[in-house]
């Protein structure tokens, strides 16, 4: 009989978990397709707008959505210094039902140079919709 139990059951804690993490790899994806195209404001859709969000980088720590949409546009003012990106991901860690780590490569191939580096995520599910809370990028 628990054996029965365990076999109904499951499916259905794989299908509680897999949709979350093919919607947060999903949004990485359509990151990368808004920045391919140009379009820093898609970029910075799946990030928290909140004062309280996160970002990390080379020049320190930079909080709240508007001052890291800023950022993004001063540093990449044109299609030319914004390049063509290409994510690869490594892992994708659930740390609770609101909170998922993901760690990642990303590559910018542009006529001014190519860069590239490493970066972490933390996503979390804020109203039934999930956002990236913490950016460190290097």
């Amino acid at each position: 009989m628990a054996f029965l139990l365990l076999y109904l059951l499951i499916p259905f804690w794989m299908n509680t978990t897999l949709p979350d993490e093919s919607i947060i790899k999903q949004k990485l994806m359509h990151q990368q397709k808004c920045w391919n195209a140009g379009d820093i404001d898609g970029f910075m859709r799946d990030y928290w707008h909140s004062d309280s969000l996160m970002y990390i980088g080379k020049n320190g720590v930079t909080y709240g959505w508007q001052n890291t949409l800023d950022n993004y546009k001063k540093k990449y003012p044109t299609q030319r210094e914004m390049g063509h990106l290409e994510f690869e991901l490594i892992r994708l860690k659930r740390l609770n039902d609101d909170h998922y780590f993901m760690v990642g490569k990303w590559h910018l191939q542009r006529q001014v140079g190519d860069i590239g580096g490493h970066f972490s995520l933390i996503w979390k599910k804020t109203n039934s919709d999930w956002v990236i809370i913490a950016d460190h990028s290097s």
